[in-house]
């Protein structure tokens, strides 16, 4: 992920690569839903980047289309995680012979919700336009946000399936740009090449920017950040979710012996044994004894 600012704009671009080869092998994604999921990671990275550290975003396209809700957690920090409802998935290439993501999707809604540290999260709503994302979270900052923005994103799948190139950029302009400025990178927006060829081709962040913002007075590099496919779920948290079941389904799911819950996130399995659902039965017995007790 790289940051830059130039007159009147800021502007973010990453490789996402490797982020989309990782949901791929934990989702066994197909290549329509690699190119959906792929998409919406890669947008909720770049959104991300506004934020301070320790905040974070989720990114929602909740189309009426057969690949069901798609969802993405990312923070300023490069971490991004992400599912597809049907991550098997499989449509007809479209009329210019390309992953068909917007049937895929179909009409709807895209939500961003911005974790900053106040005491609610905040979340904003748009309505779908395409289905292709990268224009929905375009319509979205501008209708729903006011902020005149560009968003390109794009996943190329080779024929075994993988991910052969992914990535994106963001521009956001400023209150102050000047309308020479705004034609120039409306043009160099116009002549850039696909995103994925130019990730395909060995472009970087770095070098996706500079052809964005060529002619454009005082380019500043920023920052570089690495970004990853990365998800919070750990087995801590499962057992607080399983004794928050309560005690009725904890003696169920001993009776069964065994209990295996799995991340819709990452798709990380999570064992329990007879053993470790009677100590976390235990635990929900005390806890429960504990809030009596503080309530009389």
């Amino acid at each position: 992920m790289v940051k830059a600012v130039a007159k009147g704009v800021r502007a973010y671009g990453t490789v996402s690569t490797g982020v989309v080869k990782e949901a791929v092998r934990r989702h066994k994604l197909s290549p329509l839903a690699a190119a959906a999921l792929g998409r919406t990671m890669t947008g909720a990275l770049l959104l991300a980047q506004t934020l301070k550290n320790k905040e974070a975003v989720t990114l929602k396209i909740a189309g009426d289309g057969p690949l069901g809700k798609i969802t993405a957690d990312a923070t300023p920090e490069g971490a991004v995680r992400g599912f597809v409802e049907n991550p098997s998935l499989d449509l007809p290439l479209n009329s210019v012979g390309k992953l068909d993501v917007g049937r895929g999707v179909g009409k709807g809604f895209l939500f961003l919700t911005r974790f900053t540290g106040l005491k609610e999260p905040v979340t904003g709503s748009a309505e779908l336009v395409t289905g292709e994302i990268a224009e929905d979270i375009t319509n979205y900052l501008y209708v729903s946000e006011q902020t005149p923005s560009s968003v390109g994103l794009g996943v190329l799948m080779d024929k075994n399936g993988d991910c052969r190139a992914a990535g994106g950029f963001f521009l956001q302009t400023l209150p102050d740009i000047d309308e020479d400025t705004l034609s120039i990178i409306e043009e160099n927006i116009k002549n850039l090449p696909a995103v994925s060829t130019l990730i395909d081709e060995g472009a970087d962040g770095e070098a996706m920017l500079k052809l964005l913002l060529k002619g454009v007075d005082d380019f500043e590099l920023l920052t570089k950040t690495n970004v990853a496919f990365r998800c919070q779920c750990k087995k801590e948290r499962i057992e607080e979710v399983l004794i928050s079941t309560g005690e009725k389904e904890l003696k169920s799911l001993i009776a069964e012996g065994h209990a295996e819950v799995v991340c819709h996130f990452c798709g990380e399995k999570y064992e329990f044994n007879k053993e470790d659902l009677e100590m976390l039965l235990r635990v929900a017995v005390k806890a429960n004894e504990i809030k009596k007790a503080r309530s009389t």
